[in-house]
């Protein structure tokens, strides 16, 4: 399964945030959309970093509730690995567990076009895995039917 395949059922949208939006915003953002990252995008919609929960807790720790006060751009992982609409679900997922993060924006020719979380690669697969579980009994089922009927002619 590719990344577009996924995108196509999962749906498209994505929530992004500016550069210059602060990180309070943001977080207002995650808490109302109930997910774990943003992506920020320039003035060209362009991908330029990515605001997660985890980059909220890392600066906090470090320096407390003033950072909610800073600007997105200060607080985000710059520069995120992006994946590509033809690329494979199983390299993706091995990606984002090798590379310890939970969240990767898919870009088609420079723009955003999605979202995937690690929740949605593993759920893809879980189904995929399940569709092919039920036609593997299916045809041992038809096999041992065949079968049986071959016994009793």
């Amino acid at each position: 399964m590719t990344v577009r395949n996924l995108l196509s059922t999962k749906g498209f949208g994505t929530i992004t945030v500016h550069p210059d939006t602060s990180v309070l915003d943001a977080v207002r953002i995650l808490a109302e959309h109930n997910i774990g990252a943003v992506v920020v995008v320039d003035d060209d919609d362009r991908v330029v970093g990515i605001f997660t929960e985890r980059d909220l807790v890392r600066h906090c720790a470090t320096q407390g509730a003033e950072v909610l006060h800073l600007p997105v751009r200060e607080v985000m992982t710059p520069d995120p690995i992006t994946a590509l609409p033809q690329d494979d679900l199983r390299i993706i997922a091995h990606v984002m567990v090798e590379k310890h993060f939970r969240h990767i924006p898919v870009v088609e020719d420079g723009q955003l076009i999605g979202i995937l979380s690690i929740r949605d690669v593993l759920k893809a697969q879980r189904d995929q895995y399940l569709g092919e579980i039920d036609t593997l009994q299916t045809r041992l089922m038809e096999r041992f039917e065949w079968r049986r009927h071959e016994s009793e002619s």
